[in-house]
């Protein structure tokens, strides 16, 4: 999927190459590094993330077929602007369910939107881990095979624990290491799977 570039994105993309060298990367490892570290003016996440070419080439194929996207927080979909995306975190059905069961709205939403896209779904998390811990549990126990996890929630509590967890579950997915994500990160790294390089082919190292 392609759309036009902006001159000032193609300029911070010129600006961002001559500062970290993302050549050695294979192309969606790299489209995605480079688009956290446009998004985030931080060239520390190529040393954070955690890229499974394999997985990432996966996920933009499914997304290129049109699979359902799910994300934990309306923030990311917001910034997913050319794609629909499903979020259930705000649902009147996500509050009744985690006051039953006593777990967290977000918690809450993966459970039911899990149930609405079993297989086959690109799942993004950028903010809350409980989010991520559920998608993992449903996913130990065969309730839900995703396309692509993209988790990168954000937090002292939870999030780099509930990134290992996913390393550890051998799903398909991209994660960082750290405490540190949140929503435009998640949405980068999606947008990145959407559009590749916003460069021109000639300008492409």
């Amino acid at each position: 999927m392609r759309r036009s570039v902006h001159p000032i994105e193609a300029e911070s993309y010129r600006i961002l190459r001559a500062a970290v060298d993302t050549s050695g990367l294979p192309r969606h490892s790299r489209d995605v590094a480079e688009r956290i570290v446009h998004t985030t003016a931080d060239p520390g996440w190529v040393g954070d993330l955690r890229l499974d070419e394999a997985a990432l080439a996966a996920g933009a194929a499914v997304l290129a077929a049109g699979a359902p996207l799910v994300v934990d927080v309306t923030m990311v979909g917001a910034g997913i602007t050319r794609y629909p995306s499903r979020c259930l975190v705000g649902s009147a059905r996500a509050a009744e369910l985690a006051a039953a069961e006593g777990v967290t709205r977000s918690a809450a939403a993966v459970r039911l939107a899990a149930a609405e896209h079993p297989t086959g779904a690109v799942w993004a998390v950028g903010n809350a881990p409980t989010a991520l811990f559920e998608l993992l549990r449903l996913a130990a126990a065969g309730r839900v095979a995703p396309a692509l996890v993209v988790g990168l929630p954000v937090g002292y509590v939870g999030a780099a624990e509930s990134k290992a967890a996913l390393r550890a579950s051998g799903l398909p997915q991209l994660s960082n290491l750290s405490a540190r994500g949140g929503s435009a990160v998640a949405a980068a790294a999606v947008n990145a799977l959407l559009y590749g390089d916003p460069l021109p082919l000639e300008e492409r190292l």
